[in-house]
């Protein structure tokens, strides 16, 4: 220990002030000292300190939405989060959906696809007059058990909805049409694979049939052409106009064919034969 000349005392290399008071009864003055630390102890102090206490750990947790918190207490006195019953209104039909209270509006669209039929993208669900996001959390937008909510299908996605609807209608429409023309064509085809097992065996058959049959076929081509297709139905209207044209070729063929065939006449006139004249002369007796 040691004092310097302006009365400050050195202890252990730490300054100390003392500063005079006076003690009742005694009139003596007493010296009150004041500790001051330079920056280098005190930094040990607080690195003591910090040493003593326990490091905290902090667990996190990832909300059903994607989003990193804190993960919460285990403790025995939190009680356990249950699902929450929501009611659901869309138009005149009603619905109570089961749901985590940590959930986004966004998967409770999904819960709902299962049971309106409508995509999440289709969907509109409106709480306490607002409409609400796909990212909000259920229990954040102060959704509690019982809750209603009401889901309105979105207008833009109603309407190309309908616009898919009426050409699905169009399309299967067109499918029937066609379908129709490939029935007719089968019958003339088989007419046609007849007149060629006829002229096979040499058996000429009438121009007329032949004639009839083209007219027809061409018939089935004309209503092809009227048909109005898209999509898959296209290649079907195709496929069976090359049966149109495959048909009317076969038959212009069998049409020179029959033309060379000789046609085989059958009468029903017999030719007749008169007996020849007797030449033996006979001799009666008495």
């Amino acid at each position: 220990m040691s004092v310097d000349s302006g009365g400050i005392v050195s202890l252990y290399n730490f300054p100390v002030i003392f500063s005079p008071v006076t003690v009742a009864g005694e009139g003596k003055k007493m010296m009150k000292r004041k500790l001051k630390f330079n920056g280098r102890k005190a930094d040990r102090t607080t690195s003591t300190a910090a040493a003593a206490v326990k490091e905290e750990v902090i667990e996190w947790e990832m909300r059903p939405g994607g989003m990193l918190v804190q993960r919460r207490s285990d403790n025995s006195d939190v009680p356990i989060t249950l699902n929450l019953r929501i009611r659901v209104a869309y138009a005149a039909a009603r619905y109570e959906i089961s749901v985590n209270p940590h959930a986004t509006f966004g998967e409770l669209k999904k819960l709902l696809t299962e049971e309106t039929g409508l995509q999440p993208g289709e969907q509109r669900l409106i709480m306490r007059g607002k409409e609400r996001e796909n990212g909000e959390y259920l229990d954040m937008c102060g959704v509690k058990d019982r809750s209603k909510v009401i889901l309105i299908e979105d207008p833009e996605s109603k309407e190309k909805r309908f616009m898919q609807m009426r050409k699905n209608a169009k399309i299967q429409a067109a499918h029937r049409l066609i379908n129709d023309v490939s029935a007719e064509i089968d019958k003339l085809a088989e007419q046609i694979s007849a007149i060629e097992k006829s002229n096979g065996n040499g058996k000429k058959v009438a121009e007329l049939q032949i004639t009839t049959l083209i007219e027809m076929l061409m018939r089935q081509a004309v209503k092809l052409d009227n048909i109005s297709v898209e999509g898959d139905a296209s290649a079907q209207k195709n496929l069976q106009g090359q049966r149109v044209q495959k048909c009317v070729e076969t038959l212009d063929v069998l049409k020179i064919a029959n033309a060379k065939i000789k046609p085989v006449i059958v009468t029903t006139k017999w030719e007749t034969f008169d007996p020849s004249p007797a030449t033996t002369n006979w001799e009666l007796f008495d």
